[in-house]
């Protein structure tokens, strides 16, 4: 299976690595600034096991011409109209897209570009990052990436893409019901990134500060019951779970928007908040304090662009 990455930042260069490093057949799209620096030094996976440099193939999308079996995106998400003109020549009637994005919104902006039978869900769940040389830094032992049709029909082309991501020195999850994670996923990170961002620490500052936990739990709430009023069907177990680790007032945790916000970078405020908020409108959900945020991120986004 020819396997087209589409992003060598932390996620894509660390899952793409590990298929490339397993044997994959894999090849990376990468713009011009990234290009030049994987030349230069490889692709340096920095893992609790150990580093190790890697030399996969490259190139840039003016050089893509024929169609790849699968292609992974993992750029961001105010990144996506772009690489979908990039990816547009290497997609064919057999080609398969799964994109690792933040939210929900690139599912039906991707189908509406290249169709429902091409566009098959995922996720990830990693704690990684760039360090200052490139190099894709693994933080947590936590590796995994979710899979499936968003119809829960996961037909023969779907257990080709499993057998072509297992054993691969990462955990897959091949799952008839990618929904609900995706809803999940989001709630998690939206959660995160929103008290996070609003507060402007981690989520042990947040608990162990007056009204904290009023704050998490109302934001939880809040989304929720905006995505619960959209389509996601509730399993109390695992929001339970989710809160459970996002209260834990002994574990620091951030999210990559506020990682984002706090280097002065580009933030996914619409797709992870706007989008939320545009959900709960249509169904009538009030979210105070999730407009407070976007309001919050908003001003931001405003300043960077001043």
């Amino acid at each position: 299976m020819r396997i087209l990455v589409v992003g060598a930042g932390a996620t894509g260069g660390y899952f793409g690595g590990r298929l490339a490093q397993a044997g994959r057949d894999v090849t990376f799209l990468v713009r011009e600034r990234r290009l030049k620096q994987l030349q230069d030094t490889g692709l340096v996976l920095q893992t609790p096991q150990g580093t190790v440099t890697l030399r996969p193939p490259l190139t840039l999308a003016s050089q893509l011409h024929d169609p790849f079996d699968l292609i992974i995106l993992t750029v961001k998400s105010f990144g996506l109209e772009q690489a979908m003109d990039d990816i547009a020549p290497a997609v064919g009637p057999e080609t398969l897209i799964l994109p690792i994005l933040n939210g929900m919104r690139h599912i039906d902006t991707l189908r509406r570009r290249f169709g429902q039978d091409r566009v098959i869900g995922g996720l990830c769940k990693i704690n990684a990052t760039l360090g200052p040389d490139g190099e894709v830094v693994q933080m947590t032992p936590l590796h995994q990436i979710y899979y499936g049709a968003l119809d829960g029909h996961n037909d023969a082309r779907l257990h080709r893409v499993d057998t072509a991501l297992r054993d691969c020195g990462m955990d897959t999850i091949f799952t008839d019901n990618i929904l609900s994670e995706l809803w999940e996923k989001w709630l998690l990170l939206s959660t995160l990134g929103a008290v996070t961002c609003l507060a402007r620490g981690n989520t042990q500052q947040v608990l162990t500060s007056p009204g904290g936990e009023a704050l998490l739990q109302g934001l939880f709430s809040e989304i929720l019951a905006t995505i619960s009023a959209d389509g996601y069907q509730p399993r109390p177990a695992v929001t339970a779970k989710i809160y459970a680790l996002l209260s834990n007032p002994g574990t620091r945790m951030t999210s990559s928007m506020y990682r984002d916000l706090r280097q002065g970078h580009d933030v996914e405020s619409e797709q992870v908040i706007g989008d939320l908020l545009l959900r709960a409108a249509r169904n009538s959900v009030s979210t105070p304090l999730l407009n407070a945020v976007n309001v919050n991120l908003q001003v931001y986004v405003q300043g960077r662009k001043a």
